[in-house]
């Protein structure tokens, strides 16, 4: 199974009322294991490098390491630069076998947003890749507050910028550590009637499975990024490894029970958007 682009693997869930995962990737343990998730529900998975994964590990190595694991699994992978924030850091990505990008114009005036993320399509279908805009702005748990999508606003970006999938605001927050979103159902719903694209929540972890699995099912929302809960997981995974190998000093053993519990999130998180 070759690499999927975004538009590929979006455009059948917004047709079958369903939504994927947008998974964010640290390091080969959890891109790993969101692959093994993939291959074990049958499901495809889009496999996220956002700012603090590029800032770790180079986008070069980055590519080569989700092109690997995605070409050679039985199910779509997409390989995904999240939250770009220039056409620069899209065209590293592209350049590096991605096969999707997230331009983030979300702090720039509509027009700004429109112009730059329609030279960044541009270019990316060129290539073969996807691109992903965002209008509106999802704030962050214990930073800047969010600003909702303005319905005009995202009926314009859809229109005009060529772009293959929308991240909205509609309540969900990045980084969130409870399932207490309250996403604002009539914003979104307003967004949906003057658009056609499909549609992407940043900020899934925040958003309580039991609501993520009705906007899956009722809403043209088919996208939904989830990193913090899974990064939870890993976190618990790897200090019980500790604490049960409390003289072990090899990454490799003290890693390896890591894999199968992000795994086992994995698939019941991908599970629940594909059958809400």
């Amino acid at each position: 199974m070759t690499a999927a682009t975004l538009a590929e693997v979006l455009g059948p869930a917004m047709a079958g009322g369903y939504a994927v995962a947008g998974l964010v990737v640290l390091g080969w343990e959890d891109a790993v294991a969101y692959v093994e998730a993939a291959e074990e529900t049958g499901i495809p998975v889009v496999l996220q490098a956002g700012p603090g994964s590029r800032a770790h590990t180079p986008v070069a190595v980055l590519g080569k390491m989700l092109r690997h694991l995605a070409e050679a699994a039985s199910v779509p992978v997409v390989c995904h630069i999240d939250h770009a924030r220039s056409l620069e850091e899209c065209l590293e990505g592209i350049d590096n076998g991605f096969t999707s990008v997230m331009y983030d114009g979300s702090n720039l005036p509509i027009g700004q947003n429109i112009e730059t993320t329609a030279g960044i399509v541009e270019r990316a279908r060129r290539a073969g890749v996807s691109v992903e805009g965002e209008v509106g702005f999802v704030g962050y748990a214990e930073g800047a507050p969010s600003a909702t999508t303005s319905p005009e606003e995202a009926a314009r970006f859809d229109r005009e910028s060529g772009a293959d999938a929308l991240a909205v605001s509609v309540g969900n927050v990045h980084l969130q550590t409870q399932t207490t979103a309250s996403i604002d159902f009539a914003a979104l719903r307003a967004i949906e009637a003057v658009t056609a694209l499909p549609l992407v929540l940043h900020g899934g972890s925040g958003i309580a499975p039991e609501l993520r699995r009705t906007l899956a099912r009722e809403t043209r929302v088919s996208k939904f990024n989830i990193g913090t809960e899974l990064r939870m997981a890993f976190g618990s995974a790897l200090r019980k490894s500790l604490g049960d190998n409390p003289e072990a000093f090899d990454r490799i053993k003290l890693l390896a029970p890591v894999v199968p519990a992000v795994r086992a999130a994995t698939a019941g998180v991908i599970r629940d958007l594909r059958h809400p």
